[in-house]
């Protein structure tokens, strides 16, 4: 069973590359090397660039709350919001919705709308394997 899974995960995370990964975590890539040339919000580039990894193949990975995220992660969360989180947000929502007017593209355009609180809200998360319990705290 894992072995037809993995198939699955593979046939939509190509397509999902082609359709939409590549332009999606360009726009991450963007953003990530624009906050490390500020030096000060190296952070939020880090964390733009392990986002972008994360679009470019969703399939078979999952978000998880870190448990060592504090207050810090929450302040973070909010500056990332206000200058990059709500335009990248904004993307999935376009690209959700186009992938959704076809039958192929329903799924893809589901799995963009479940990428939106991560890139609102970036700190403070891992992302993991599916089926892993690692930072799961539920």
């Amino acid at each position: 069973m894992t072995v037809i899974w993995a198939t699955v995960n593979m046939v939509l995370n190509v397509i999902w590359l082609v359709l939409a990964g590549i332009w999606l975590a360009v726009s991450y890539v963007i953003a990530g090397i624009i906050a490390c040339i500020l030096i000060v919000t190296i952070p939020f580039g880090v964390a733009s660039f392990r986002i972008a990894n994360y679009v470019l193949w969703p399939f078979g990975r999952t978000v998880v709350p870190k448990p060592t995220a504090g207050a810090m992660s929450t302040i973070g969360n909010v500056i990332w919001f206000i200058f990059a989180g709500w335009w990248l947000a904004l993307e999935h929502l376009i690209a959700g919705i186009l992938l959704c007017l076809t039958i192929i593209g329903t799924p893809l355009g589901i799995a963009c709308f479940k990428l939106i609180p991560i890139s609102l809200m970036p700190l403070g998360k891992d992302i993991v394997q599916t089926g892993s319990r690692r930072g799961y705290t539920g």
